[in-house]
């Protein structure tokens, strides 16, 4: 990590008699109190040394094989000093260094090599030796827990890596942590040459006389054309910021007679210079070097400055999104004036730097909202045309007053991600790969993205399923002893506090199932983390919730783990615990957990499953899980593998519960675009989230100003219908990380926090927004079929010769959505002695004779006022016999009319026929 300072390095008295091969030496060497480690590194020849391809690397207790490999950057001018610090170690140091980075570094008993490619400059220590006490000893002069200086006649490297290695041959020893001597070899306080009397007394600066032009010092490239040159200039101070808390210089921009029309050269220029005071508005001529101090244009080694009376300067107009990144170049040190309001992107140095990363609009991260590769780099490429860093202009580290918002921070005058800037004026500077701006006049803050007190969902649902990673809940012995444990809390006070701000975030879930991230993985006994958890909660809440018991006395190999509390009172356990620590969960991707639930008032059942995939940091990841530069970072290949994995393991119903309600919940450490989702989706896990808005905007999580969603709910089909509503609850990734349990800001516990930062609410519980699904298990009725219904195996009877329009019955019938589109009609194949009319009733429509047709068969169809029809049905209807001229006396009279029979009948067949 490189650390926001703009410092300019000490500057020696150039060695004249140097050899011909001087070079880059280490020229001091801290090996303090925990953290407090660093290297010096001077350059001993005449010219400037581009430090790209240079590295330091360590070898710890004798081993041959590198432990940490750091990378230099910049450049070091001739007779400058170069620090390199543990970004962990003592202010005091990290002040004195240009470059801070974390890793392993050293001890008394390492060896440190430095590097330009494969070829050794300098070294310390004997590689693949171990000495005995912990260092190398000789003379009085040791390398554990102290300070050694560099002798001044020493000129060039060590090259010999492997010789043995007496440190007073070289070095000369000083008190442990005494960093006094760090920024300048020559034992000075650093901070630059600024011009000392030499013997030949410089002509005066004469005001008003022809100067050099600032735009022709930064001229229309990266770099200056009259870098190293000695120049005079005469301008405005636009800001001052002398002081030795500050970047002990000030910025002046060019007198309106002398500025240019070529809109890529900037017209303004820091000057590093604090020894005559200056102030805003003053017209000053000064005499100087040009320098490239990080890529950033300046005048250094001032020799002489005059203060030519006052002028006025106008702030040129500057309105985001640039067309590009590099268009900024073109108002590098000038003082602006931002057209458009900001918001608030990113605070995350806030407390340690004082600096608030502002942008045109909310950024996420590309892989959020676009493909991997391509799609997602061209996405964030428009982010970087939006966003400026806003810098206090301080170099104090973890000042005791945070500068923003109007130094009034505290735990209820937050300043949320989202909130608005307006009245930004300042100069803007180019440092560590980001262009400031440094405000001259106070900006306006304006909370435009309220807290909420409870997650915000509709209330449709009777179930809550939730995912919330509790960052690293670590309870000690569990009895309010055995801190600083591995993870968490340093204290039972700060666990104290740690624990209040959880159990108000997990009560105002309100949930019936919470999935946990990052809890203590020590068992499931009285003691243990989730045990304790679900104690204190139970203390504050008006439900009672269990824990799961996995019966086991760890979830595998890793200190932290997943976990699952329940709602006793809404839900009970209906399976068996389960998880899983085989491969790809041996290792990296943490064991997948899982657990099937009844619904205590309506006996449906659910399966709730944990995950916590590898996180994206890079150390020791290659091959397949190196940085593809396609935005999913480190270690996607693995994350994949887990999601697969996970998605297989669950469709094996590893609790016994065979249904087929399935929600996977966790911290996936993959963006909603990202492999690792795709892989899940492609499986039958849908993101509930995306189903239900349509889009992936949502987030849970805030990182280097972009937002995105790291944690995440998954369901199988099933379930997916059931679910009402689902939200993220920005507690955490909206607050600044200030706003924690702990009592200090860094590590090493030397930076105590400001008063009234905490409070035990639910803000900045966690850096993860909890993530809440709300489900309705009663499934909903299912949607009603608007075509009508006519039940099968109908029978009417009627007698022959019936009068013509009568109805002999009703038909059987139904229409669901009757009130909305009723029936109209039926329609009738088959038959035309028969109909059925608008009302359904079946209709005599022909003459009926039993001895020609005493069974009517045909088929019949409804029809509603929307055109749908239904299925069709046979409906019979039987033709009874009637007797004709029956006497009392029973006997047969057809005899004597039977005769015309034989002329009735051919008539009767014809009537039929017709």
């Amino acid at each position: 990590m490189i650390k926001t300072k703009f410092t300019p390095l000490a500057l020696l008295v150039a060695a004249a008699t140097a050899p011909v091969q001087a070079q880059v030496i280490m020229s001091e060497y801290v090996e303090g109190g925990s953290n407090n480690k660093a290297v010096e590194l001077f350059n001993t020849s005449e010219s400037t040394i581009s430090l790209s391809g240079y590295t330091l690397t360590f070898y710890n207790n004798g081993d041959t094989k590198a432990t940490n490999t750091i990378e230099l950057n910049g450049e070091l001018a001739a007779g400058q000093t170069y620090v390199v610090a543990d970004d962990n170690a003592d202010g005091v140091l990290q002040d004195a260094a240009q470059l801070l980075n974390s890793g392993s570094w050293f001890n008394g008993d390492d060896v440190i090599v430095l590097r330009n490619g494969e070829t050794v400059l300098d070294s310390f220590g004997q590689f693949g030796f171990h000495p005995d006490g912990g260092a190398y000893t000789s003379n009085g002069v040791t390398t554990k827990d102290k300070t050694l200086r560099r002798n001044l006649d020493i000129t060039t490297g060590r090259t010999t890596i492997d010789a043995v290695f007496d440190p007073s041959a070289e070095w000369t020893q000083f008190d442990k942590d005494d960093f006094s001597g760090l920024g300048s070899h020559s034992g000075d306080t650093g901070g630059g040459d600024d011009g000392g009397d030499d013997g030949d007394k410089p002509e005066p600066l004469v005001c008003g006389e022809a100067a050099t032009a600032i735009n022709a010092i930064q001229g229309s490239t990266d770099e200056s054309p009259l870098k190293d040159q000695i120049v005079t200039i005469e301008a405005v101070v636009t800001a001052d910021l002398q002081e030795d808390n500050q970047l002990k210089g000030f910025f002046v921009q060019s007198l309106a007679a002398d500025m240019d029309e070529d809109n890529m050269t900037s017209e303004g220029l820091f000057v590093y210079y604090k020894d005559v005071d200056v102030k805003v508005g003053d017209q000053v001529r000064v005499q100087g070097t040009v320098q490239e101090f990080y890529n950033a244009t300046q005048l250094g080694n001032v020799t002489q400055l005059e203060v030519c009376g006052s002028a006025d300067v106008q702030a040129q107009m500057l309105t985001l999104p640039v067309n590009e990144v590099s268009d900024l170049e073109a108002v590098e040190g000038m003082l602006v004036s931002l057209s458009n309001n900001m918001v608030v992107a990113d605070t995350y140095n806030l407390g340690r730097y004082g600096e608030i990363g502002l942008a045109t609009e909310r950024l996420y991260q590309g892989t959020q909202v676009a493909l991997p590769g391509e799609a997602a780099n061209k996405y964030e490429a428009e982010n970087a045309k939006k966003f400026l860093q806003m810098d206090d202009g301080s170099t104090v580290q973890y000042p005791t007053t945070v500068p923003y918002p109007s130094t009034t921070l505290d735990a209820y005058n937050t300043l949320r991600l989202g909130d608005t800037v307006s009245n930004l004026e300042g100069v803007i500077t180019y440092s560590f790969s980001k262009y400031r701006l440094h405000p001259t006049q106070a900006p306006a803050f304006i909370s435009s993205n309220e807290r909420a007190e409870k997650p915000e969902l509709k209330g449709e649902g009777d179930l809550r399923i939730a995912s919330f990673n509790v960052l690293n809940y670590f309870n000690g012995d569990g009895q309010g002893a055995g801190f600083p444990t591995e993870r968490g809390a340093k204290t039972a006070e700060e666990f104290a506090r740690q624990e209040d701000k959880l159990v108000s975030a997990i009560t105002a879930l309100d949930a019936d199932v919470i999935g946990l991230m990052e809890i203590e993985n020590d068992g499931y006994g009285e003691h243990s983390a989730i045990a304790s958890l679900v104690a204190a909660v139970n203390a504050e809440s008006a439900y009672t919730y269990a824990y799961v018991d996995f019966k086991a006395p760890k979830v595998g190999g890793d200190v932290i783990v997943t976990g699952i509390m329940y709602r006793t009172d809404t839900v009970e356990e209906a399976g068996e615990a389960a998880f899983t620590t085989e491969a790809p969960f041996d290792y990296y991707n943490r064991p997948p957990i899982a657990q099937s639930f009844r619904k205590l008032d309506n006996h449906e059942e659910f399966t709730v499953a944990v995950a916590h995939l590898k996180s994206k940091g890079c150390r020791s990841s290659k091959d397949d899980n190196a940085d593809q530069g396609d935005g999913q970072a480190c270690w996607n290949a693995v994350r994949t593998q887990g999601a697969n994995a996970f998605a297989d393991w669950l469709a094996t119903n590893p609790t016994g519960n065979d249904d087929k309600d399935v929600i996977l919940v966790g911290d996936m450490n993959a963006y909603a675009m990202e492999d690792p989702m795709r892989a899940l989706e492609a499986k039958g896990l849908s993101n509930v989230m995306t189903h239900l808005d349509g889009n992936t905007v949502s987030y849970s999580y805030n990182f280097s100003g972009r937002m995105g969603s790291l944690d995440h709910a998954v369901a199988s089909a099933s379930l997916l219908t059931k679910v009402t509503d689902a939200t993220d609850w920005h507690i955490n990734a909206d607050e600044p990380r200030l706003l924690d349990y702990n009592l200090y800001q860094d590590y090493d516990r030397k930076h105590a926090k400001p008063e009234g930062l905490y409070a035990g609410h639910t803000y900045r519980a966690s850096d993860h927004d909890p993530v809440i699904v709300e489900i309705k298990t009663v499934a909903a009725e299912p949607p009603v079929d608007p075509r009508p219904v006519i039940e099968a195996g109908q029978h009417f009877t009627v007698a022959e010769n019936t009068q013509l329009n009568t109805i002999i019955g009703m038909l059987d019938f139904s229409d669901a959505d009757a009130d909305v589109t009723p029936v109209e009609r039926f329609i009738v194949t088959g038959t035309n002695m028969i109909a059925v009319n608008e009302a359904g009733q079946v209709v005599v429509a022909g003459e009926l004779d039993y001895e020609f047709d005493n069974r009517i068969e045909f088929m019949v169809q409804a029809q509603d006022s929307a055109g749908n029809l239904s299925e069709q049905v046979q409906v019979v209807v039987n033709v009874t016999d009637v007797k004709r001229g029956d006497d009392n006396d029973g006997d047969d009279d057809s005899g004597s009319f039977g005769w015309l029979a034989l002329f009735a009948a051919p008539l009767a067949l014809l009537r039929r026929r017709k």
